[in-house]
């Protein structure tokens, strides 16, 4: 026995029918809350949700432990004690991004250009020609063309950008010099909106304060991005046909 395909038409009146039948239950789930606390997830095991893929981080070299006699020095650290402060691969410190960019620009140019040029033919060429040239040609203005081009442009810039949030990053490399490289990414989820914040860069170990953590300002090559994506995001980005054809179109 075969089975036939199910033709496009037929798909979409099977969907049809069936988004009101799930819409119902979701909307007699609510009903029976009508006057009640919403009800909070049950506690389960993380490893057996669906989805789920264990974490893969950079880890730091194993060191071999040092013992020295009658010393009071631990090995590896730099200090009597040992110091919390993130200093191998895989360590976690935090950042303090604090942007405050504020910019006023003005500009306007104008230009204009005006060309005149003419060409006539004198003697016994000039004299053959106009015997061939319509009636009324003279031959001290054979060729004669004008032009005038003028242009104007102004353009103002008026920005203010603040922003100040802390995130947690991983030492993800060591370089030769000491110097380390960090990355760190943070997403929040509310309703239908993803908000992500990531900070990468390249800091000095004397620069992580004594309570780990360092400005974002003492990163070099910070890359910093601060943005979301969701249903808020979506509808304030034009559609992909306006964008393609900004791009595409030269006027």
């Amino acid at each position: 026995m075969t089975s036939r395909p199910i033709r496009p038409a037929r798909a979409l009146l099977i969907l049809a029918a069936a988004l009101p039948v799930a819409a119902c239950g979701s909307q007699v789930d609510r009903l029976k809350q009508v006057g009640q606390a919403p009800p909070l997830s049950a506690i389960e095991n993380p490893t057996a949700s669906p989805g789920y893929r264990p974490v893969q981080m950079p880890m730091p070299v194993t060191e071999p432990v040092s013992y020295a006699p009658n010393s009071l020095w631990q090995s590896g650290a730099r200090t009597f004690f040992k110091d919390q402060r993130a200093r191998s691969v895989g360590d976690i410190l935090t950042v303090k991004v604090r942007i405050t960019d504020k910019a006023e620009l003005e500009n306007s140019t104008e230009r204009t250009r005006t060309s005149s040029d003419s060409l006539g033919v004198q003697g016994v060429i000039g004299t053959q020609l106009l015997k061939i040239l319509p009636d009324g040609t003279s031959a001290d203005a054979l060729v004669s063309s004008e032009g005038d081009m003028s242009a104007r442009g102004t353009g103002t810039v008026n920005r203010a950008e603040a922003v100040t949030t802390t995130v947690a990053a991983v030492v993800t490399q060591t370089l030769p010099n000491g110097n380390l490289v960090i990355e760190g990414r943070q997403e929040v989820r509310i309703n239908f909106e993803v908000r992500e914040l990531i900070v990468a860069g390249v800091v000095r170990p004397e620069d992580i304060a004594s309570d780990n953590t360092i400005d974002s300002a003492k990163i070099a090559e910070a890359r910093i991005s601060y943005g979301g994506r969701g249903q808020i995001t979506d509808v304030q980005q034009p559609r992909y046909g306006q964008q393609v054809l900004d791009i595409i179109l030269p006027f």
